[in-house]
Formats: structure tokens, sequence, C-alpha cells
């Protein structure tokens, strides 16, 4: 790895950036010549790809590596592909939770649904901005195929990585799906979660971005329970962190407002370890006030006192710390590539370490 670069995610994310450039001016223009209507959606998908952290392209770069693959440009094209998956799922899931904001910025079906408003069009502004949104998510599943397919890797190399690029839309669809239906639950379980969380997040993330680019490279076989070992357990911590960070973190660096997990009533590993070790009484008031949209911000402070005070803070971090542990020993083997093994254990900072 350059040491020039102060990380294994920007030494890549410079090329992903270009690729992810690229690919959309191409596509605007194709997009404008069926509507001039089209170049305010553009936009919003511009204004949210440009805030991602590129955390899934930098696996699938470093499992390409850690299997052997050579630097050439075409990897990066193929590994940037994984950033119109996170925008489908991001934009999507705003919509499911009703977000307001996303990265800072309004969220894709806010920001339309203004567009709707300050055009002064018929019908309801926040159902056209909603509807207009999950139409540029599915876009951007239709442009992740599209981009994969045409980087420009030999075609025994993509075919080779179609089952874990096809399994990892699938997983992050169906997580999304018991993500619902454990919210309709009230589901207050650890284990509700973790089922959740593999799906939705740690498979994703990190876990089958690896598994493409060791299939890429030609040794998925060989590779893929090594990545498993390693990734699912640094996935785990990773969504655990962004569930800290999501109650705890700071607005000005998350870009949501303090608390708005809270108030969307998600059921993460920290409400459920604080519904299990909080006092009867708390809990049961914690419980009646999660996911209340109204929720104020001294309600917010109650709730992340119970949070800390029953010990459920810490019993996460704990649990993120074991993690990490399991993902440093999987790393203990000489089958992954020594410069793409030091990235993939920098990389485990990266991704549990995050203050936003």
């Amino acid at each position: 790895m350059d040491s020039s670069h102060s990380s294994p995610v920007t030494f890549v994310r410079p090329a992903v950036d270009a690729e992810l450039s690229g690919f959309v001016q191409r596509r605007r223009a194709e997009m404008l010549e069926i509507g001039e209507e089209l170049a305010p959606v553009i936009d919003a998908l511009e204004a949210m790809l440009a805030g991602g952290k590129r955390i899934r392209p930098a696996f699938c770069y470093w499992g390409w590596r850690g299997a052997g693959g050579s630097e050439v440009p075409e990897i990066y094209t193929a590994a940037a592909a994984l950033e119109f998956l996170q925008a489908c799922a991001l934009i999507h899931d705003d919509v499911i939770d009703n977000s307001d904001t996303r990265r800072g910025l309004p969220a894709t079906h806010r920001r339309l649904a203004a567009l709707h408003a300050a055009s002064g069009w018929s019908g309801d502004s926040t159902a056209f901005g909603q509807g207009a949104a999950v139409l540029l998510g599915d876009l951007c599943l239709a442009w992740c195929d599209e981009m994969y397919q045409s980087s420009g890797l030999p075609e025994p190399a993509l075919r080779a990585g179609r089952a874990p690029f096809d399994r990892m839309r699938s997983e992050v669809m169906a997580g999304q799906y018991l993500d619902l239906v454990e919210q309709a639950r009230r589901a207050d379980t650890v284990d509700a979660a973790l089922r959740v969380m593999s799906y939705k997040a740690a498979r994703y993330t990190i876990q089958r971005p690896l598994h493409l680019g060791a299939a890429l490279a030609g040794r998925y076989a060989e590779l893929a329970p090594v990545y498993s070992a390693y990734g699912m357990p640094l996935g785990i911590a990773f969504q655990l962190r962004d569930d800290v960070l999501g109650v705890f973190g700071d607005p000005a660096q998350t870009g949501k407002p303090a608390g708005d997990d809270l108030r969307e009533g998600k059921r993460t590993i920290l409400v459920a370890e604080t519904l299990r070790l909080a006092p009867a009484a708390e809990a049961a008031e914690f419980r009646r006030r999660l996911g209340d949209p109204e929720l104020s911000a001294e309600a917010v402070r109650w709730m992340r006192d119970v949070i800390t005070d029953s010990g459920a803070l810490a019993a996460c971090e704990r649990r993120i710390d074991r993690y990490v542990e399991e993902a440093t020993t999987a790393l203990q083997t000489d089958a992954i590539a020594d410069d793409a093994r030091s990235a993939l254990a920098d990389l485990i900072v990266a991704a549990t370490a995050r203050k936003h």
C-alpha cells in the first residue's frame, strides 16, 4: 500500500470517486435525452453519492488484492458499483424510516418533495417525494448491476463474481424486510437484532464485498471461509458502532439529529440490552417512548441516561471489542497477501473506532 495514503479507504477513494462521477455523468446525458425533468433526480443522486465513506468498495478492493489480484483500473470500476447498492439501500431506508436528513443534507425523498412543492405541482408533495425516491433507489440498483457488468474485467472473472454479487443484493433487501418485521413485532431481543444486523448490514458491508474481490481474482473457494471469519464479526461490530453513534453521536459529525434512532424506534442491540438490563419501571417507560417521532431533546437525554446507567452502552462496547478480537484473529493466516492483510487490519480500526 502506498504510504502517501493515510488509510486503506483513502487509498481507494480517489479512483472510486472518479469512476462514480464518470458513470453518473454518462448516464445523466442519457436521462436528459428522455426528459429534462430528470435533471433534479440525478442531482439528488449525486448529492447522495458525494457523502459516502467508500467502505464497501474498499473491502472489495482489498479482498481482490488479498487474493493476489493486481493493481488494474477495472477493479475500481467493479468495486465502485457497490456504492450504487449502498445508495439504493439508504434512499429506500430513509423512506421507510421517514427520515428528514442523511449525511447532513435533506434525505432524498424530502429533497424531491421540496421540488414538488416549489414547482407548484398538484397533489401531495410528501407522496411525490416518497414515490420519486423509491424510483431513484430502483435506478441505483439497476446501475449497480450495469456498472459491475461493464467494468472491463474479463468475462470469466465477472461470471465468477456473480454469485457473491447477486447474493449480496438479495441479502440486503431481505435484511431490510426483516427489519420492518421486527419493528412491527416490537421485537426486543438481542437475537432478533443480531439477525437483522447480520443481513441488513454485516454481510453486504464487509463479508460479501470481500467475497466479491476474492471471486473476481479467482480464489473464492479458498478465501471465502477466511474472509467470512474476518468479515462477519467485523460487520457486526461496524453496525454496533453505527447504532451507538445513532444515539450518542455528534449531529455535526453524523449528519443526523441527535437521538433520531430513538425517534424512529430502531430495534438495535443497544435498545435490546437496555430493555434487558434496566429496572422494570424504567424499561417500561423506555419502551413506551421508543419510536415517538415527537420525542423532545429532554426525553432523548433521559433515554440516553437509561442506556448508560443500565450498563447497556458498556455491554455494547464489550461486544464490539469481542468482535474486533475475532476479526483480528481471523487475519492471522498466510492465505491473504501481506500488503492486503495489513490493510485489512487497518480497516478494523476504520470500521469500529469511528466518531461519525
